[in-house]
């Protein structure tokens, strides 16, 4: 038994090594992308935003059907149409993914009539925009049921068969604020680590499940109508992501079986500068960075 820790222990240092190495040779070679012609995807959120974009994206590197979630019939009509001009199959079904008994009759509803989700993208969200103590007690609770509840519902609604096929990807579309809080949006960004733990914790159990994965991706603030009104203090120094980017980026991550995406790639500088730094220079950081008052002139969806 001995034996066995100590060969264990001398593994692990050189296990290490070798997926460190395979990362930056990855990062150098040209990636293999995984082929989207039999995939059907499920976005939520799909009528407009980021999750419009993630619609065009899948249909562009050739996903087979496209499936749209929302709560506007009026965008998720617009959107439709748009994917057929493309000339990928696409169908809507008006769902609130904080209703948990909705989405388990819609995600029937889905496999009687289009089959199989084999990608479903958690984009809906929503955000207050307000402080805890001007918050509406059930605009917060609305927050939370979705944007972090919903893809328990539509997790667990989806998972199972992709399981049985061992064809799947569970894919979240959180934020940076998951990581790093700001004032003014106490909802968003409670609700955001709560969704991130729960791809943490989902992408793990996950790795003993074959042809199964996860990917979650947490962008810097991105210039949609969700968050209008938010202004940053260094606008050239911290640019708003383009909606498409993130699509696009987002996609790549889902054909190159990435678990975690950052976007832009100095918000790994961000996470290093949490683990190291004590809290009054983080709040120095955020005083200079303008994130302290950023929401300051928030207005959200008109």
């Amino acid at each position: 038994m001995i034996w066995k820790w100590l060969g264990a222990l001398l593994l692990f240092p050189v296990q290490m090594v070798y997926l460190v190495v395979k990362a930056a040779v990855c990062l150098v070679l040209p990636p293999k992308l995984r082929d989207l012609s039999r995939e059907n995807v499920l976005v939520t959120g799909g009528g407009r935003g980021i999750g419009r974009h993630l619609a065009r994206e899948f249909a562009r590197r050739g996903a087979r059907k496209i499936i749209l979630w929302g709560r506007t019939e009026k965008c998720l009509k617009e959107t439709t149409e748009e994917i057929r001009m493309m000339g990928t199959e696409c169908h809507y079904f008006i769902c609130d993914v904080g209703n948990r008994e909705e989405v388990y009759r819609q995600a029937k509803a889905v496999r009687e009539k289009v089959g199989d989700i084999t990608i479903l993208v958690n984009n809906a969200a929503v955000v207050h925009g307000k402080s805890l103590m001007d918050s509406d007690d059930d605009a917060l609770l609305k927050s939370q049921h979705i944007n972090t509840l919903g893809q328990f519902w539509t997790t667990k609604a989806f998972l199972p068969r992709m399981l049985e096929l061992q064809n799947g990807h569970i894919v979240c579309l959180n934020s940076v604020l998951a990581l790093s809080a700001i004032p003014g949006a106490i909802d968003y960004c409670t609700s955001k680590a709560s969704s991130f733990a729960f791809m943490e914790s989902l992408t793990l159990g996950l790795l003993d499940c074959p042809g199964v994965n996860a990917t979650t991706v947490l962008p810097f603030h991105t210039s949609t109508e969700m968050f209008q009104g938010m202004r940053i203090r260094f606008p050239s120094l911290f640019p708003p992501l383009k909606p498409e980017t993130v699509a696009r980026r987002t996609v790549e991550a889902v054909q190159l079986n990435q678990a975690f995406l950052l976007l832009p790639w100095t918000m790994h500088v961000l996470v290093i500068l949490k683990s190291i730094l004590p809290q009054a220079a983080l709040e120095e950081i955020h005083k200079f960075s303008g994130s302290y008052t950023c929401m300051n002139t928030f207005k959200g969806r008109t």
